[in-house]
């Protein structure tokens, strides 16, 4: 009888405590193919970046193409990089054909590039029907573009392909390239700290936003692109994440999270899907980690990875 009562008990707590806390999070990359990078050759990067993944088992990662991007002198060989992606277990998506701002052209010229983008992805494998909206530019202030676009896109049976997650990686990499240009000696210890970091702490500061204005943990989607910094240091910022306890989790769970259906109304359209809704149910700013603002990044970076007096 007291084993039945205390079974009972048991069961009755698991029925009104929390789950554990959950940090789910996907790796995403933009811009494939892109073309050669401070210190990489395109064939290499991918090399590096599959085996990174490897390493690291991440088992999912995706990829937004720009299809664009293969007539550059550096996109020679791009298909069967892009490809070679998706043979190592990886997907593909649309990043639009030409990288516009959505800003600067019509609607319909928008969805033309979108298609055209559409045609050259169109039956290869690892195919899904997600759209990244180039410089994250869903229309800005203007909401009849905005509205335009997203009917469009649900018209072509496309998603948005929303991030959540972003360090500005690409500003990391235009610096090195500068600096590597420049001939200024580059700390490379440094510089993979702060690539490494700068990607936990966005991360983190996305878990804190989203237990703010949705009180709960949806799967996080990582903006990084396919640039030379992640393949050194895939591996490395994987090992950093599981270490505060996120789990790497695919592309393809991450979008089905309730998040994936939600269309917020803001001021403006341009940054990610997670600090949309925080903003629209009125998380009073900071709503944007503070390294995606290049001044506060740029000289971080001069001083750590440059040495330079600041």
């Amino acid at each position: 009888m007291m084993r039945r009562l205390v079974v009972s008990i048991l069961i009755c707590l698991a029925a009104v405590t929390p789950a554990a806390a959950q940090k789910r999070i996907a790796l995403t990359f933009d811009d494939a193919p892109r073309a050669r990078g401070p210190f990489l050759t395109p064939d290499e990067r991918t090399a590096r970046i599959i085996a990174g993944l490897r390493k690291a088992k991440v088992r999912q990662a995706a990829f937004f193409v720009v299809p664009g991007n293969l007539s550059a002198p550096d996109g020679v060989g791009g298909e069967r990089r892009i490809a070679a992606y998706v043979a190592a277990g990886h997907v593909i998506a649309n990043h639009s054909f030409s990288h516009p701002a959505l800003k600067s052209m019509t609607a319909e010229a928008y969805l033309a590039d979108i298609d055209r983008a559409g045609a050259w992805l169109k039956g290869r494998r690892g195919l899904r029907p997600w759209f990244r909206f180039p410089f994250l530019d869903e229309g800005g202030t203007d909401k009849a573009k905005r509205d335009a676009v997203r009917a469009g896109l649900a018209a072509r049976k496309l998603s948005n392909g929303y991030v959540t997650v972003d360090g500005s990686d690409w500003n990391i990499e235009g610096l090195t390239a500068e600096a590597r240009k420049a001939g200024k000696p580059i700390d490379m210890d440094a510089l993979r700290d702060l690539y490494v970091e700068t990607h936990v702490e966005s991360a983190e500061f996305s878990d804190r936003l989203a237990k703010q204005a949705l009180g709960r943990q949806p799967a996080q989607v990582m903006l990084l692109h396919e640039t030379d910094l992640a393949a050194y240091w895939i591996a490395d910022l994987v090992a950093a994440l599981r270490s505060k306890g996120w789990e790497i989790v695919t592309a393809d769970a991450a979008y089905r999270d309730p998040i994936a259906k939600a269309q917020p109304d803001t001021p403006s359209a341009q940054g990610n899907r997670l600090e949309a809704m925080a903003w629209e149910k009125g998380v009073p700013a900071p709503r944007w980690y503070e390294r995606n603002t290049l001044s506060i990044a740029n000289p971080l970076y001069r001083r750590r990875v440059l040495h330079e007096a600041q």
